[in-house]
């Protein structure tokens, strides 16, 4: 399987994941041509950079001539341009030559107070930004495939999703002030038409490295990591390395929690190529960069599979009453057994018989040998030692109509792997409801798949 690892030990945003989408060979005339398709006044600049000693491909997005800059950067001339329109209204008595434009990064507004900068011009006409709404109208009209359209829509309505709970808002009236810009639109539908390109069957995202400290915005003080960044991230292995500024952005986090299958450590992997995107800010000592891995993926034992050791007894029994037969595994169930069966055997003399074989734990086996010679009629039991590995395993409740019912969720590396209902649970449902098991059991199911798309 082609997978690709996103390591983000500095962080995640838009503009670092097309640069390494670029770096890793993606085509920089993608971009290009799907930003000019677009037709929104943007256009990219590609170079290269080194960031503390790492080469990496840079994205910069131009919009009416103006770069995107890093939020406190940009929170910075905002102050520094209301300083100037307060001075030049105390002189002339009125507003001399601003206009508004809007940060990036920061996503959601109620107010519609969009912040300034001397001279730049304002993006588009909305004056309270654009509706979730008209972002899916943009999308649906370029000229990109309809998987790609599909990730972009994902990606901003998981930014709406955030956005709504943290200011207890609907998502249908949440306007993009920010992300919704021009920059933050680019950054999104060419992450997504990247990811198409990179061919891969998964993308596997490492612990991302959020950073710390405060950044202003049009809400004020904020501390980083920010309330969209914090709410998205949820499920995601977090963690600061110490360094006090905002390395994992908004739209970053909407892009790992959209493209991300799964996080890991670095996979066991042979690996092909690979990229590095560089943020803007070029920290000493520190390579500000992303990195993109591409490579086959190579199979081997799940990383949070626990092993141990464990007992396996078997026993021949070709004269045993097949009506003794369950009352044996009931007690040995019972006594500890991990888990007991039998299939069908040819014996010596052509007589047919079953292998009963039975797996427990070690400390626990000369008790259910015990119970094997006492209500079998075996003359001899086999027993070996063996190594077993298995799946993390817990267990969910889901609601029915007939009540409530115990799941076996088992997973590998944070992936849900099988999930079935407790068959004691159905089976006590259907018995004092006196509707179907098989029924019972659906239901339960649907119930459970229902939740995970909550």
């Amino acid at each position: 399987m082609r997978i690709a690892y996103l390591d983000c030990f500095s962080g995640m945003s838009g503009d670092m994941f097309l640069g390494a989408l670029v770096d890793a060979g993606v085509p920089a005339k993608l971009f290009e041509d799907t930003v000019a398709a677009l037709n929104i006044g943007a256009r990219l600049e590609i170079s290269r950079v080194n960031r503390s000693g790492i080469g990496a491909t840079k994205v910069d997005v131009f919009v009416n001539g103006e770069k995107e800059l890093p939020r406190e950067v940009f929170a910075e001339q905002q102050s520094r341009a209301h300083t100037h329109e307060h001075d030049l209204r105390h002189e002339h008595g009125h507003k001399h030559g601003l206009e508004h434009v809007e940060l990036r990064e920061h996503n959601y507004s109620q107010s519609g107070h969009e912040s300034t900068r001397a001279g730049a011009p304002a993006p588009h006409s909305h004056e309270h930004g654009r509706s979730l709404r008209e972002i899916r109208e943009i999308i649906h009209r370029a000229s990109i495939s309809d998987g790609a359209k599909h990730t972009a829509i994902a990606i901003f309505e998981a930014l709406g999703a955030a956005e709504a709970k943290v200011h207890n808002t609907e998502v249908d009236k949440v306007h993009f002030h920010e992300v919704g810009a021009v920059d933050a639109m680019v950054d999104i539908i060419c992450s997504a038409v990247g990811a198409a390109a990179l061919g891969v069957d998964e993308i596997v995202c490492s612990p991302l490295n959020v950073g710390g400290g405060i950044v202003r915005c049009a809400h004020g003080v904020l501390p980083v990591p920010v309330p969209a960044t914090v709410e998205l991230l949820q499920g995601a292995p977090v963690y600061s390395s110490g360094i006090q500024v905002e390395l994992v952005t908004p739209t970053g986090a909407a892009i790992v929690k959209v493209l991300a299958k799964r996080f890991a450590t670095f996979p066991a992997m042979t690996i092909e190529k690979s990229g590095y995107g560089a943020g803007s800010r070029d920290f000493a000592g520190h390579a500000n960069v992303v990195r993109l891995t591409i490579g086959e993926s190579q199979a081997v034992f799940a990383q949070n599979t626990s092993q141990e050791a464990i007992a396996v007894l078997e026993a021949n029994l070709d004269d045993l009453n097949p009506q003794v037969f369950g009352y044996v595994v009931e007690r040995l169930l019972e006594a500890g057994a991990l888990d007991t069966f039998a299939v069908p055997v040819q014996m010596k003399k052509h007589r047919p018989g079953m292998l009963l074989t039975v797996l427990s734990k070690p400390e626990d086996a000369p008790r259910l040998t015990q119970i094997i010679f006492t209500e079998t009629s075996t003359l001899g039991v086999r027993r070996r030692e063996e190594q077993r590995q298995t799946l993390a395993r817990k267990w969910v409740n889901v609601v029915t109509r007939w009540g409530d019912v115990r799941l076996k969720i088992a997973s590998m590396n944070g992936t849900i792997t099988n999930y079935a209902p407790e068959y004691e649970d159905c089976k006590k449902i259907a018995a004092e409801n006196r509707v179907p098991l098989k029924s019972v059991m659906n239901e339960a199911m649907e119930a459970y798949l229902k939740a995970l798309k909550n």
